[in-house]
């Protein structure tokens, strides 16, 4: 089976090239200012074609929360926010600690059949910080990752085995960064509107305390490892001074790190406690920075949807996410490239080819002979935020109602046609 892409700009890792795309089967085939094929015809005039878009750092909650989120809700809302590869982690019920949970949920993305859905393993039996979970037969699996997000593993020997036999398995830990005695059930940031609205702080420092030790266990062991979500300003200075010493370091962030600062918490609206959360304006300009010069390698969503019933209680009591996939796309290019900070080229490289190259997944770029996994945007299209409308059943945002650019218009996957506004 055949598709042509007829009249768009090509988003390549050097800049934009208006031209035609030809795939066959899922692969793109042919790349040229004009091809003339009787074949399935997508007119993308006026519209930019990017890689597909690869998120490494998702909630799908299949098995056990679905009332939250499952493996077709998720898969729905991510080709809906223009996501054609999703790594969901591993804090399910049962916890994806073994080759049974990986292989379920391989499975189920299969049958439900729109994105590639990739699980990542747990680092530890139960999430629990004490037992090494099977990490041979959940890569054998299809496990790509391993991490006890959610959680960090507290015990740094037990921290050290698991990256070194993840490493022997050719896979990476992905590390939740935080000091669980220090944060002490803090639930904000520390500061001034932590104490303005009597919600208990949790310091930089848990999160910083944890980044420290994962980049001196990397550069001991001469072992990869990666930080999940960064948050802090400190945290950003910690890896890009690993990584000017040659620490084989990489590390995400999200949009709520770099668009919000904490006083939405003053709101006391629930859908902004995130953990970790969001802090002060100098992080905010220092993650931004990060994402500039490359010490955050790549942007993810860290979807984490919840029921209403979830977030509609007390603050203290409300859980701890953001329902992010559909969202992730249009925030970063508003508020990154709209803005003059990264070119979409380099908004591209942090959503697509760093993610694919940091977990070693097909993908990430448009070429001939690469997989057909697309993206069509129409970067002109200005929309609002309307969480009503989201596909995911967690309706749990703080960018409801925030105007937007950037609309995605279809959803390539392996050459299939999988969303199409």
């Amino acid at each position: 089976m055949k598709l042509l892409i007829k009249n768009g700009t090509v988003v390549t890792p050097s800049g934009e090239i208006k031209a035609d795309l030809l795939v066959e089967g899922n692969k793109i085939v042919k790349i040229s200012p004009f091809i003339d094929e009787k074949c399935k015809t997508i007119d993308a005039s006026g519209k930019h074609i990017l890689a597909g878009i690869i998120d490494i750092h998702v909630h799908l909650r299949e098995p056990g929360f679905e009332g939250k989120e499952d493996i077709e809700s998720g898969s729905k809302a991510a080709v809906a926010g223009g996501v054609t590869q999703v790594c969901c982690m591993p804090n399910t019920n049962p916890v994806c600690d073994n080759a049974v949970v990986a292989t379920y949920i391989k499975h189920r993305a299969e049958e439900v059949g729109l994105c590639k859905i990739h699980p990542i393993g747990a680092i530890t039996k139960g999430e629990n910080g004490e037992t090494l979970s099977d990490i041979g037969k959940m890569k054998a699996a299809g496990a790509v990752a391993l991490s006890d997000d959610g959680k960090s593993v507290a015990n740094s020997q037990i921290m050290r085995l698991a990256m070194e036999y993840a490493n022997d398995f050719g896979l990476k830990c992905l590390c939740h960064c935080e000091d669980k005695d220090l944060v002490d059930g803090g639930m904000v940031n520390e500061g001034y509107n932590s104490t303005l609205t009597g919600l208990k702080g949790s310091l930089r420092a848990a999160e910083d305390i944890m980044v420290a030790r994962e980049i001196a266990l990397s550069e001991s062991l001469n072992i990869p490892v990666h930080i999940c979500h960064v948050s802090t300003y400190s945290g950003v200075e910690i890896i890009r001074s690993a990584k000017s010493r040659g620490v084989q370091v990489t590390a995400e962030t999200c949009p709520h790190y770099f668009i919000l600062t904490d006083d939405i918490i003053t709101s006391y609206d629930t859908n902004t406690k995130v953990n970790p959360p969001v802090r002060e304006d100098k992080d905010v300009k220092a993650i931004i920075k990060g994402l500039k010069d490359g010490t955050l390698d790549c942007i993810v969503s860290d979807h984490a949807p919840h029921s209403l019933k979830d977030k509609q209680v007390e603050y203290e009591l409300a859980a701890f996410g953001i329902s992010g996939i559909e969202t992730s796309f249009a925030l970063s290019y508003t508020y990154l490239v709209k803005t003059g900070i990264l070119t979409l080229a380099e908004l591209s490289k942090r959503m697509s080819a760093a993610p694919a190259q940091i977990l070693g997944l097909e993908g990430g770029e448009i070429k001939e002979g690469a997989v057909a996994d697309l993206t069509i945007v129409d970067l002109n299209r200005k929309y609002v935020i309307d969480s009503k409308k989201f596909l995911s059943k967690g309706k749990n945002t703080p960018f409801n109602g925030f105007e937007v650019y950037g609309e995605v218009q279809y959803t390539i996957v392996d050459g299939a046609i999988k969303f199409k506004r």
